[in-house]
This record gives structure tokens, sequence and C-alpha cells, in this order.
């Protein structure tokens, strides 16, 4: 995504520089500008995506599972929202420059990720919460107790009350 997002802002930087005008614009030129942002929102659609959407619902204890999707839509909306509105206007005060400011967040997000997100492959929801207690760093914010289960872990509606 960081290289085709690059190749952008250097094909439009290199042919309308800073002005915006160009004298002429050939086909292939345009065409090449186009593969390279559907070759960016081809990776964009089967990397980066599908985690705002994947990563919250496998994190999320299951108490609070449905409430944490609801603010993940919520806010996946609103910056989607956000960033609609403002692209234009950025573009057309950063010009090609524009380009290379996603690609430095891609990178960004990229450090976060491997730092901060932990594996949740071959994961249980169940076991989740001992992921973040074993975390370097979200360590610090989860309690060291494990919830005490409840009951005689018989069937709950045999349970003599």
């Amino acid at each position: 995504m960081c290289i085709f997002q690059t190749a952008v802002a250097a094909l439009i930087g290199g042919k309308f520089g800073t002005t915006g005008n160009a004298a002429d614009l050939p086909l292939w030129f345009a065409a090449l500008v186009v593969v390279c942002i559907c070759v960016f929102v081809a990776n964009f659609a089967y990397s980066w995506g599908p985690l705002g959407w994947l990563v919250p619902s496998e994190i999320s204890p299951l108490e609070v599972r449905s409430a944490a999707q609801c603010v993940t839509v919520s806010m996946n909306m609103f910056f989607t929202f956000g960033v609609a509105q403002i692209f234009l206007k950025m573009l057309c005060g950063m010009k090609f420059g524009l380009f290379i400011f996603f690609a430095v967040f891609v990178l960004i997000m990229t450090v976060f990720v491997y730092l901060y997100v932990p594996e949740t492959k071959n994961i249980p929801i169940e076991e989740m919460s001992q992921v973040w207690r074993e975390h370097w760093y979200w360590n610090k914010f989860v309690d060291d107790a494990e919830p005490k289960p409840q009951g005689n872990g018989l069937n709950p509606a045999k349970e003599i009350v």
C-alpha cells in the first residue's frame, strides 16, 4: 500500500507539480495512475480494510462484545465520513503530498499493530483476557486476577439456589 501511494504521489507530482497544470496528459499516463490506485485498493481490501471490523470482534470479551461492535461500527462510519469530507480540501492544499501523507499513516499503523495488537489466531474468545494479561504493554491495564467461575459447574438450570 505504501509503495502504490508513493507511486501515485510521484506520478501526480511529476506531471502536475504544485501548480496542478499539465500541458498534455497522455492516455497511458492516466491509465497508469488508475492502475496504481486500483492496486492500492486491492491491497487495502485484503489487509487493512477488514481489520477495523475483524480485530474488535476478536478482542472484545463476550460480556461486552455487542456494545463494543456498536462502538466499532459507529467510529468506523464517523471517521470514514470525516475522511470523505476533508479529502478534496486536503488534495487541493497538499497536492500530490496527500498521497505521501496517507503512505506515512500506513507505516505508522503497521508499526502500531505490530507492537500493540496481540495475535489472536487459534485463541478462543474465552481466553482473550489471558492474552491481554500476557501482552508486554496491555498487561499494565488488565487485572491479574482470573474471573472466578460462578456456581458449582453443573448445568445452571439444575443448580439449587
